[in-house]
Parts: structure tokens; C-alpha cells; sequence
């Protein structure tokens, strides 16, 4: 009897939805508090505009920035314990190995199942490393181009993001139209961004969705309650 292929489905791409979760939440969220907030104190949309475009860019860079700067340090990090990794085994081995020992012990092995693998791994200092970080540290080696792709993604979701409320404000001279479209479809953006990304996260969407909406329509509020009780 034929058997049917297992198709393996996990998903795969986490850190690029992380990266496009973390700057479409920024981006739809500050530049939605900022125009909102500056509805209230000022009497034309140019200057929101005007605004909105510099924090948009300042934002962008500053979130882009970060993102790499982090995913460079993800990949120091990891070359400094794989560094640290390699010393120990080349001059404290059997200190090494009574690790390794207890890392298979924790998943059932008895340490005489342990010992030939563990003779195994010393002849191979690089995969004797590669199994002490990935089992022992918890780390999996770094995409070394991952850094740039993180900043890139994250500044590229912030823009994208932060065009969605600021759109009204560039298509009517009106404060209060603009005020009200940029709602709108913000809130409408926020939910169906929340609902993707409870999606791709593993969490119940409509709960995400709510929750996305929510934070994101308080930051607004909060913003132009405040300018307008200050102006």
C-alpha cells in the first residue's frame, strides 16, 4: 500500500513577521497619536502633514536602526559564546563532556547511551561547539545578513504604516474631514493588521485584532484630548 508524504508546515518565516509586526505597530500607532493630537491644537492640515512626514522618517530611521543594531548584536553574541565554547573544549574537555552527558541524560538517555556520542562529538570540535550552543546555550547561529534585512523590514513596515493615517490630511485642507477619515481608516488598518498578525503569531486573531485596535484608538484619543486641553 502507498503511503502519502508527511508535509512538514510549520512556518518558517518568524523573524521577517516580527520585524513588519514591530514597525506596522509603531507606524500605525505614533503617527495616529501624533495627527490626531495636533487636530486639536492647530487649524490647518499642512502643518500636520508637515509633522507627520518628519516624525515618519525620524521614526523610520530610529526603528530601522535599532533593528539592525540588534540583529548585529544577536550575531556578536554569538560568535563571542561559540568563541568561549571553542576554548573550553580544546582545555577543559572532560568538563565538556560530563555537560554533554547531562544534557542527554535530560532528555532520557542513560550515561551509557551518553558515552558514545559524547566520544563521538570530541573528535569533531566544530560540531562538538554547534551542539554545546544550540543545547546547552540555547542559541542558533544568526543569519549574518539578517542585521540589514531587520532594519530594512522594520523601517520599510514603519513608512508603510505611518502613510495609512497621515493619507487624509495630504487629501483634504480641512482639519475635522481629515480628522474623521484618518480614524476611520486607521482603525480599520489596525484591526485588520492585529487580525493578520494573531494569525501568523499563534494567538486568537479577533483577540489580537481587538487588542491592536484598542491600544492604537487610546494612543489617538489620549494625544488629542491632551493637545486640545492644553491649547
Amino acid at each position: 500500500m502507498p503511503l502519502t508524504p508527511h508535509i512538514e508546515t510549520h512556518f518558517t518565516s518568524g523573524e521577517i513577521v516580527r520585524d513588519v509586526v514591530i514597525g506596522m505597530a509603531d507606524g500605525l500607532t505614533v503617527p495616529f497619536a501624533l495627527a490626531a493630537g495636533l487636530s486639536g491644537a492647530v487649524a490647518t492640515t499642512s502643518i500636520i502633514v508637515t509633522a507627520g512626514f518628519a516624525e515618519i522618517v525620524a521614526g523610520s530611521i530610529a526603528m530601522g536602526l535599532g533593528g539592525y543594531l540588534a540583529g548585529k548584536s544577536d550575531v556578536e553574541h554569538y560568535d563571542s559564546e561559540y568563541e568561549r565554547e571553542i576554548f573550553e573544549i580544546d582545555h577543559m574537555l572532560e568538563h565538556e563532556k560530563d555537560e554533554v552527558v547531562e544534557i542527554l541524560e535530560n532528555y532520557g538517555l542513560t550515561r551509557e547511551e551518553s558515552i558514545p556520542i559524547v566520544e563521538s562529538l570530541a573528535t569533531r570540535p566544530k560540531d562538538f561547539a554547534d551542539f554545546m550552543m544550540r543545547f546547552e546555550l540555547g542559541l542558533e547561529k544568526p543569519n549574518p545578513k539578517r542585521a540589514l534585512q531587520s532594519g530594512g523590514t522594520i523601517g520599510g513596515a514603519y513608512i508603510f504604516g505611518g502613510l495609512i493615517p497621515l493619507a487624509p490630511y495630504i487629501l483634504f485642507d480641512e482639519i475635522y474631514p481629515a480628522l474623521l477619515w484618518s480614524i476611520s481608516i486607521t482603525v480599520v488598518a489596525l484591526f485588520v493588521f492585529g487580525y493578520i498578525k494573531g494569525t501568523f503569531t499563534g494567538t486568537k486573531p479577533l483577540k489580537s485584532a481587538v487588542q491592536t485596535c484598542l491600544i492604537g484608538s487610546v494612543a489617538a484619543a489620549t494625544a488629542y484630548l491632551v493637545a486640545s486641553w492644553i491649547s
